[in-house]
């Protein structure tokens, strides 16, 4: 799909896409569970419909359900209509676990692949999963090496998809070097209370440890507590169970970041259905807007509203974060200065290789940037009009429409359809907030 976006004002509210990180914990936890959850607000991006796919294959039974359907009683029936008008939808799943009769296939989602290699990990039957597109391409060694150091066998075609694990855990402590990604941790992590022995993880290197604190609060919430040293060592007593729960999906920072970074740069914009407590990483695109000069308000802990104010170049680490560095290159071409972002490192094994494609899509929009040293540095200017291609990657589809907006003629975008992975409804919005 092709979109051309024309440079415009923006002036709106829009409500923040469901989190996709969130729902697909949720998604897999709920299918552990012994009896039914409801979980409201799940969205329909790619890697939820493939968390969804996956758990169906492993057994569990899931309905799709509207606001209409949730209980009388339930929390959800308070839940408001989203300002941009999204039907308030979700999942009813009764939980069950059963050997697959086919390969679990994660489509493009390298959560969907690292959580459930480390779920798969936990049972006592072999699972072969899969891929398409870009996760085809990615490696899967740091899931190999992390579930060798296990004892779990795991087989791959040289080194990528298909994957096959056949479980269960048979060490009962080992060290998991989680430096590359914090996914794996996940999956094992809300494995582990299935396990007939307590494991016990000495973590090294861990990235993205905001993330790691939403696996456990989500794992609380279904009755699993696990305990750590500083995330250093985690502790998780087998014998725990899940327990059905009611779950609501929080919006999600890293599509709000892209609308946020819109009213910084181009006028005003008010996203909904944010949580200010919330344990996203993705939360700190706030520092970034502030430290830049944007106008920024809360309004009851759940609305950000950001304007548009003389931005200047800012500093900002995004190891925890990598997903922040599409919205906060385009933030960096609008500011006054030379920005450095660091952690390009985290970059290169995404939907793209995600520090090339910015480099490359920045650099026809007339922009100054480089990456040096896991730092990408960006001279802000004046954005030219030019036809860009999203490379398959759903971040970079949605800065270069956002770029857009302060562009000095239409941006041509092949490849636009790539926000469908997560924020499906994502030009809908943008349209909502322009101020044509």
């Amino acid at each position: 799909m092709k979109k051309i976006i024309w440079p415009s004002a923006v002036n709106g509210t829009i409500s923040a896409p469901a989190s996709k990180s969130a729902a697909q914990r949720a998604i897999a936890i709920a299918s552990l569970c012994d009896g039914e959850s409801v979980l409201c607000n799940t969205g329909s991006s790619d890697d939820v419909l493939a968390a969804t796919r996956v758990c169906r294959s492993l057994g569990a039974e899931i309905h799709h359900i509207d606001q209409s359907e949730f209980s009388r009683e339930s929390k959800f029936k308070k839940t408001a209509q989203p300002a941009s008008s999204r039907p308030v939808a979700g999942l009813r799943i009764r939980g069950g676990i059963q050997k697959p009769s086919e390969l679990l296939h994660c489509g493009e989602s390298g959560l969907c692949l690292r959580m459930f290699s480390g779920i798969a990990a936990a049972l006592d039957f072999p699972v072969r999963l899969t891929g398409s597109n870009s996760l085809l391409k990615r490696p899967v060694s740091v899931i190999i090496e992390g579930l060798r150091a296990l004892g779990v066998e795991c087989l791959s075609a040289d080194g990528r998809l298909p994957l096959t694990i056949k479980g269960p855990v048979k060490a009962q402590q080992t060290a998991l070097d989680a430096s590359g990604t914090s996914q794996l941790l996940t999956g094992i992590l809300i494995a582990a209370p299935l396990l007939k022995q307590d494991l016990h993880l000495r973590v090294k290197h861990l990235a993205s440890k905001p993330y790691i604190d939403l696996t456990l609060g989500i794992m609380k919430q279904f009755g699993v507590k696990v305990e750590h040293d500083d995330y250093l060592q985690f502790a998780i007593r087998s014998g725990q169970r899940y327990s059905p729960a009611e779950y609501l999906v929080e919006g999600d920072w890293s599509g709000a970041a892209f609308m946020l970074v819109a009213g910084a740069i181009a006028g005003k914009v008010a996203v909904q259905n944010l949580d200010g407590e919330s344990f996203q990483a993705d939360k700190a695109i706030l520092d970034a807007l502030k430290q830049a000069g944007a106008s920024l308000e809360w309004h009851q802990n759940k609305t950000v509203v950001v304007g548009k104010q003389p931005l200047t170049s800012f500093v900002f680490d995004a190891t925890d974060c990598p997903d922040l560095f599409p919205p906060l290159a385009v933030l960096a071409a609008n500011c006054e200065g030379e920005s450095r972002i660091t952690g390009t490192e985290r970059l290169h094994s995404k939907e793209s290789d995600r520090a090339a494609t910015l480099v490359d899509i920045f650099t026809k929009l007339g922009i100054n940037i480089r990456v040096e040293n896991n730092i990408m540095y960006i001279i802000g200017g004046q954005i030219t009009p030019a036809g860009v291609h999203a490379h398959g990657d759903h971040r970079i589809a949605m800065a270069a429409a956002i770029a857009a907006l302060n562009a000095g003629g239409p941006v041509h975008i092949t490849g636009a359809d790539a926000v469908n992975k997560s924020y499906p409804g994502f030009f809908d919005d943008l349209e909502l907030v322009k101020d044509c």
